[in-house]
């Protein structure tokens, strides 16, 4: 078997290219991407990858969750494909890069394969995950749940959005419900080029992060129930002020994340407070807990503490509460051949790195469940990202997809 050599490169400049054309669909208002799933944007971005791939002689497939498969066939027939790829989505306010970078940065590794004139033992297929995001049909990382298996076909297909619209027909009426079994297409490997989404890379004067874990996820939906009172007429012993309870307890979870440091973070980000008026003590407080750590036992334990400094709180302030966990994910540890692959192309390729944890979820997390699965980071600006400021360096793309070029090229054995 022939070996990588560390001359191959990718064509930076095509790249760059394409990310610009790709960001012209479904703009936002300051240079960002405004391309939910599913939307006609979404479509139009589909069909824009779908051209290039037959452009490169790929031949698409696309299972019953819209997710599309362009595959560069290899010289064994039986042999498993290796999947590059991510998502074309964006968050309603999101950057240029968060997904398409991994999507694009996988059809480049297949062009400069054709450039080169290299056969591969094994198929490459160039992946587009369906619904990464979650942005309009939660949960997020949709269509790799599905293909996974820790999501149904019909559980996702019943999501809707804000306006009631489901994710099953959204997918008929833009024309990418395929007919291909969700699964069906098992893989040798599966390697995700993503932006870090984080600040470290860049702060280090680092161009390539060898992510080896991503990070475990609970989400609590925390409901406190007090009482609606005058704000002027009220005496404070008596006020039942479920938004103060709500405040105590987002203090406890950034407590609990500091304890933990420095892998662990927590937050709220969503709160909703009734009734919402300026005169009325809130009755009622609902806010989701986004705690995450890389090991599964202090994840648990951390919020096995959130669960009990927030009853004690609510006890104290004489307030009824109620705690759900509406999202978990374990932490993830990627394939250790497969990562050691990652690590050494950017050795070769004298690029400098480091290991990384991923604190943010994607596709490849899920893949992980049923076949071994690696990611690369590049840097990106101030570690910006789901922003439409979002921004990445034509070098940072580049770096990513070379040391993509040869984890792939290791993987799928050159003929």
């Amino acid at each position: 078997m022939a070996t990588p050599s560390g001359n191959w490169r990718t064509d930076g400049t095509r790249l760059w290219d394409s990310l610009m054309r790709m960001a012209q669909i479904g703009p936002g208002l300051r240079g960002g991407n405004n391309r939910q799933t599913l939307t006609d944007a979404d479509r139009e971005g589909r069909l824009l990858f779908q051209h290039w791939c037959e452009a490169a002689g790929l031949s698409l497939g696309i299972d019953a969750m819209g997710t599309m498969f362009a595959r560069r066939a290899g010289t064994d027939p039986e042999a498993l494909p290796v999947m590059i790829g991510s998502h074309l989505d964006t968050q309603p306010t999101g950057g240029r890069f968060d997904g398409v970078l991994g999507v694009l940065g996988a059809l480049e590794v297949v062009r400069t394969l054709n450039d080169l004139g290299i056969r591969t033992k094994h198929p490459v297929e160039v992946v587009n995950w369906t619904n990464e995001e979650g942005a309009r049909f939660p949960p997020a990382m949709g269509a790799s749940a599905v293909y996974a298996g820790v999501m149904s076909l019909e559980a996702a297909y019943a999501t809707r959005d804000a306006e009631g619209r489901t994710l099953g027909a959204e997918l008929e009426r833009i024309g990418f419900k395929g007919e291909e079994p969700v699964g069906a297409r098992k893989a040798q490997a599966y390697f995700e080029l993503h932006i870090e989404q984080g600040p470290i890379l860049e702060a280090e004067g680092r161009e390539i992060g060898v992510v080896t874990h991503g990070q475990g996820t609970r989400w609590l939906e925390v409901t406190l129930t007090g009482r609606e009172a005058h704000t002027g007429s009220t005496p404070m012993p008596r006020r039942l002020n479920a938004g103060l309870g709500a405040a105590r307890i987002i203090e406890r979870v950034d407590n609990v994340a500091w304890k933990h440091a420095p892998l662990a973070v927590g937050a709220v980000g969503q709160i909703d407070v009734f009734p919402n008026s300026r005169n009325i003590i809130t009755g009622k407080a609902v806010f989701t807990i986004d705690i995450r750590h890389p090991e599964l036992a202090v994840l648990e334990a951390m919020a096995q503490e959130i669960r009990a400094g927030a009853a004690e709180i609510a006890e104290r302030m004489g307030l009824a509460i109620a705690i759900a966990e509406v999202n978990a994910f374990d932490p993830v540890a990627f394939d250790p051949t497969l990562v050691g692959r990652v690590r050494a192309a950017a050795t070769a390729l004298g690029y400098s790195h480091r290991d990384m944890v991923s604190g943010a979820g994607h596709d490849a997390c899920w893949v992980n469940k049923v076949a071994p699965a690696a990611m690369i980071f590049c840097p990106c600006v101030d570690g910006l990202s789901h922003n439409e400021d979002e921004a990445i360096t034509p070098e940072w793309a580049k770096a990513g997809a070379d040391v993509l070029l040869h984890a792939v090229l290791e993987t799928a054995q050159i003929a």
